[in-house]
């Protein structure tokens, strides 16, 4: 089949290149001249394990082209796809400008029958505003050209995005048209053969579904914090609750472990839309709303123990921080603990020497004008008479230091561990402070 797919960042990419792998005829559009430019010479402008591989694979194939020409795009494909971004608005709200602005260009170019899919996150009753602007630019055409306006929500996790798309555990499909409908089915049967993964129902169902599951996501997350932080004041130990709850199937260990709170591009956007959302329509989320404050107060929580440990003093002091990436296998640094943690160290006159395994090009890029910010190569660069350690990403590679060796490095021997990584008693037992989150009372 033919794809066009509007947007190139991790779901419209990682789509068009996903249904390449499968023989299909992909043309992805971006308005972005650089970044097409890039694609087209075979170089990946985001780190997603597999992704590069599989687009130069299949751009040498001829399976997958980049373009500009906005029309090209539009008439390149039989199912178009618009997967650009809804960032959050000023009030919380998603912001549609560049959703409808597509769906603008399709009825403006569009010369044939169209399937037009919103991969975009998008607020409930999206749909209905792409299937009425389309329309209208048809009309100021003077022209009547058949379209079907369909939803079908992306459930893809950064780090494991082709994986997740290659062998999904589900694919929604919000349809009113039977034609819409078929034309998905005939798309994803490569990805269903196995049993029936494909949940049809209507368009506003399809794009409520996506906020339910983020939020629910997001929910257990938030929760678990809370644990954690009454934890700490019963001298509790939340990594004990954590397996104690794990075990029950109808909770399981998926989204339960305490942190320094969720970031990326999608749960703080889309929790916040949904709050906005229920508020549009006469209700208050009190649940949802909980769920966003509480990860707002839990991205605080390392610096309020350095804060505490250093007698309200963080002057002139240096820290080791290992993680920037919102979490491990991206290089994604959007609503990240790290940048929380950053801004508030460097604001009470702290200097922060960091490394991620991905990110530290894109931390330069954010923090190029904080002179107290240096990204380091190497994770024992940034050890050196640091007066503390802190642990914000859990990548493996900070699984298991070299304790010894941190100690030796390190002004003063402590760790703020804000992911649980570590066993408090071993790095006791090793002259080491030790804070974790919800361990009980900290450095006992």
């Amino acid at each position: 089949m033919k794809i066009s797919i509007f947007g190139t960042g991790y779901v419209g990419l990682v789509t068009g290149t996903c249904f390449a792998e499968m023989g299909n005829d992909v043309l992805c559009v971006d308005v972005d001249a650089d970044k097409v430019a890039r694609l087209q010479a075979g170089e990946v402008p985001i780190f997603e394990p597999g992704l590069e591989a599989m687009v130069r694979s299949n751009s040498a194939q001829g399976q997958l082209s980049f373009t500009t020409d906005i029309a090209q795009g539009v008439n390149h494909g039989e199912i178009v796809f618009i997967a650009v971004g809804t960032p959050s608005d000023e009030d919380g709200s998603a912001d549609l400008q560049y959703v409808l602005s597509v769906a603008n260009s399709i009825g403006e170019h569009m010369q044939g029958e169209k399937i037009i899919v919103d991969k975009s996150t998008v607020p409930v009753g999206t749909a209905d505003q792409v299937q009425a602007t389309v329309a209208a630019a048809l009309a100021q055409r003077g022209v009547e050209i058949p379209f079907h306006v369909v939803s079908n929500p992306e459930f893809l996790k950064e780090g494991a995005a082709v994986a997740d798309f290659m062998k999904p555990d589900r694919v929604v499909i919000g349809s009113s048209s039977a034609r819409g409908a078929q034309a998905m089915d005939q798309l994803y049967a490569p990805f269903n053969r196995n049993h029936d993964k494909i949940v049809h129902m209507d368009v506003r169902s399809a794009e409520l579904t996506k906020y339910a599951a983020n939020v629910m996501l997001a929910t257990r997350i938030s929760l678990m914090n809370e644990m954690a932080n009454l934890a700490e004041r019963l001298d509790a130990d939340i990594e004990s609750v954590r397996r104690g709850i794990g075990m029950d199937p109808r909770i399981g260990y998926h989204f339960i472990y305490a942190g320094t709170g969720y970031g990326g591009s999608c749960f703080p956007k889309d929790v916040k839309a949904l709050i906005h959302t229920a508020s549009e329509a006469g209700y208050d989320a009190q649940i949802v709303s909980s769920v966003e404050a509480v990860n707002v107060s839990q991205k605080r929580v390392l610096f309020d123990k350095l804060f505490r440990h250093f007698g309200g003093d963080l002057a002139g002091k240096t820290f080791a921080m290992w993680g920037l990436a919102f979490k491990p296998n991206t290089d994604d640094m959007r609503e990240a603990p790290s940048r929380t943690l950053i801004d508030l160290l460097t604001a009470a006159g702290a200097n922060v020497r960091a490394y991620d395994p991905e990110a530290n090009d894109e931390a330069r890029r954010i923090y190029a004008d904080n002179a107290n910010l240096e990204v380091c190569e190497r994770r024992s660069q940034t050890l050196t008479d640091a007066d503390g350690l802190i642990v914000v990403t859990e990548w493996n590679e900070f699984r298991s230091p070299d304790f010894s060796a941190i100690k030796d490095a390190l002004k003063e021997p402590v760790i703020f561990d804000g992911r649980n990584l570590y066993d408090p008693e071993i790095l006791r037992q090793q002259g080491l402070s030790y804070y974790g989150i919800g361990r009980g009372n900290d450095s006992k």
